[in-house]
C-alpha cells in the first residue's frame, strides 16, 4: 500500500466514512472506493461488501479483485433510560452495536439499571451533537417526553443516521411532527422517522418492544430496499 493510499484510508476511518480497499490480485494495484473511479461491476461488488460487512473476492472482466470493507463501528444511541432501554441495550450489544444511553435524569441512567453501557447525562441535543451520528448509527428515543426527545431528534434528523425511531402513538407522533416543523425540520428529514417505533408484531412487554425495534433497525440496514452501509 502506498503512503498516499494509507493516508487516505486513515482519513476516511477517522471521519467515520465507509470505504472499501480494492486490490487487483494479479498485480497488486489498489484503489479506494468510492473515492477512486472504478467500473460499474466493481462498484456494485464494493457496495455488497460494505453492506455485508464482509471481505470478498470477485472476478470482473477476467481480473480477480479482493474487496476489503472498512466500515465505522455500528452504534445505537438510545435517548431515555426506561424499561424498554433495559431490554434493548443487551440485545443490541449482542448484534454488534456499541450502545450509548442518553438521559439527564441521573436516577434513571445508572449502571445498576442498565449494566455496563456508555451513559451520558448531558442534555439530549448536546449529547447527540457530541456523539455525531453517522451513516452507521441508529437513534431511538424512548422518553415520551418532548423536552428530552425533541432536542435529540433535531440533531439526529440533520445527521446521516441510517435509522431514527421514536416511541409513541400515531397521535403523539402527529404532534411531534408539528413541533419539529416549527423547529425548522423539512418534510424529507421528518420522513426519516419510524414512528410508532418498531415493526408491528403486536409487541406488548418491554422485551417484545425491544425485539420489534431491533428487527426494524436490522430491516433498515439489511433489507433489500436499503442501500445503507
Amino acid at each position: 500500500m502506498t503512503p498516499d493510499l494509507l493516508a487516505r484510508l486513515a482519513a476516511a476511518r477517522a471521519a467515520k466514512r465507509p470505504v472499501a480497499l480494492l486490490t487487483r490480485l494479479p498485480d497488486g494495484t489498489q484503489l479506494l472506493f468510492p473515492d477512486d473511479p472504478v467500473a460499474e461491476e466493481l462498484t456494485a461488488a464494493a457496495h455488497v461488501a460494505l453492506r455485508a460487512d464482509a471481505a470478498r473476492q470477485v472476478t470482473i472482466d477476467g481480473e480477480a479483485w479482493f474487496i476489503h470493507p472498512h466500515n465505522p463501528p455500528l452504534r445505537l444511541i438510545v435517548v431515555g433510560a426506561v424499561h424498554i432501554a433495559q431490554a434493548l441495550v443487551p440485545m443490541a450489544a449482542r448484534l454488534g452495536y456499541a450502545v450509548t444511553v442518553v438521559d439527564p435524569r441521573r436516577a434513571f441512567a445508572t449502571e445498576e439499571r442498565l449494566g455496563e453501557v456508555a451513559l451520558s447525562a448531558e442534555w439530549p441535543d448536546e449529547a447527540m451533537a457530541a456523539l455525531a451520528p453517522d451513516s452507521r448509527t441508529a437513534v431511538v428515543t424512548l422518553t415520551h417526553d418532548p423536552k428530552l426527545d425533541d432536542p435529540a431528534l433535531e440533531v439526529a434528523l440533520r445527521s446521516p443516521a441510517f435509522y431514527i425511531g421514536c416511541l409513541g402513538s400515531r397521535r403523539t407522533h402527529a404532534k411531534r411532527l408539528e413541533r419539529l416543523r416549527e423547529a425548522g425540520l423539512n418534510e424529507a428529514q421528518l420522513a426519516k422517522i419510524h414512528a410508532p417505533v418498531g415493526l408491528d408484531i403486536g409487541a406488548v412487554t418491554a422485551p417484545e418492544i425491544a425485539v420489534s425495534i431491533l428487527a426494524q433497525i436490522v430491516a433498515s440496514r439489511r433489507g433489500p430496499k436499503s442501500e445503507k452501509t
